[in-house]
């Protein structure tokens, strides 16, 4: 009944740019914070950027400065624009949001710590 929906993934070449889109789909009430994690081959999924439902953010050290993570309330959508990517960025891109509540079957639910299904992120010459 809910779904986080990722896209803007791809190949790019170092030192270029991509943006990432997270749209929650369904008859959503309210998101908490959203953030983007990563995850590589062989490494564990790490953290990226997160941001609360007020604007507030967090980013990894290694994306200071060149990652910028936003979000839409009124779309339901947290974007991650990617600038100055290195090949180390190579990964694959999760969405998640630590607290959804929607309608469902005339109900108010909720789900925790919920995730998208992950885009692909590629860094290469």
């Amino acid at each position: 009944q809910v779904q986080l929906v990722e896209s803007g993934g791809g190949l790019v070449q170092p030192g270029g740019s991509l943006r990432l889109s997270c749209a929650a789909s369904g008859s959503i009430f309210s998101i908490n914070a959203m953030g983007w994690y990563r995850q590589a081959p062989g490494k564990q999924r790490e953290l990226v950027a997160t941001i609360t439902g007020g604007g507030s953010t967090n980013y990894a050290d290694s994306v200071k400065g060149r990652f910028t993570i936003s979000r839409d309330n009124a779309k339901n959508t947290v974007y991650l624009q990617m600038n100055s990517l290195k090949p180390e960025d190579t990964a694959v891109y999760y969405c998640n949001a630590d607290r959804i509540r929607y309608y469902s079957g005339g109900y108010l639910n909720t789900e925790f710590d919920y995730w998208g299904q992950g885009t692909q992120v590629t860094v290469s010459s």
